[in-house]
Order: C-alpha cells, then structure tokens, then sequence
C-alpha cells in the first residue's frame, strides 16, 4: 500500500461502507513507468490492497469513479477495468479531467459495501 500524496487518509469506513480516496499508479513512492493501462493497473493493486487491509475485496466494489486525462483512452482503461473486476460490474461514472497528481494519466476512486444482510 503506498503512502497518501496529499493531507487525506486513503480508506475510510463509514458504518458498513469503506470509501476509498483516488489511487494513482505508485509503486514504491514513483509513477509507474508506460501508459494509461500500466498506471490504472497499478491503481487497481494499491486499490486492493487498500481494501483488503480492511477485510474487502473488489468483489465488494458498488461505485467507482475514473478520472482519465485524456478520453481517447477509454477504450484501453476499460480493457483493464475489466481485467480487474472480472464479471463484476460496479456502477462507474468515466470523467475527463485536465490533470491529476503527479501529472498521472488516470485516477479510481472507489466505494465499497461490507455490511452483511
């Protein structure tokens, strides 16, 4: 699990609901090197990982929200979206935006349900 970036604590739980804060592509302290799906990838893993210290999976994922800079890799995040969540298909909202930290290509954040019915 990588170290927040910024003044903000990476996972909150919220009754029976862990909202996460958005995840970049860092590995041991860096931007990971290559494009679009190599950063989402690595965000997915410290995604996991944010979840899984707390006892959570993606399989738990409700709502997730990705922030692409650039629109035209939509197709190419989904394709590791996809790899990622398997069958699994949390609502998602995609926004373009003009930069992220640490000139990121691509930003998830994510909100999971862990109340048991």
């Amino acid at each position: 699990m990588s170290t927040p970036i910024g003044p903000y604590t990476p996972v909150v739980r919220a009754g029976d609901w862990l909202v996460t804060s958005g995840q970049v592509g860092v590995r041991d302290g860096a931007l990971v090197h290559g494009g679009t799906q190599d950063q989402l990838r690595q965000a997915l893993d410290n995604l996991r990982g944010l979840l899984e210290a707390e006892g959570a999976s993606l399989a738990d994922v409700v709502k997730t929200t990705l922030f692409l800079r650039h629109l035209s890799d939509y197709q190419a995040a989904n394709a590791t979206y996809v790899a990622a969540f398997g069958d699994h298909r949390p609502a998602r909202s995609a926004v373009g935006v003009a930069d992220l930290p640490l000139n990121a290509l691509v930003e998830i954040e994510a909100w999971a349900y862990v109340g048991r019915p």
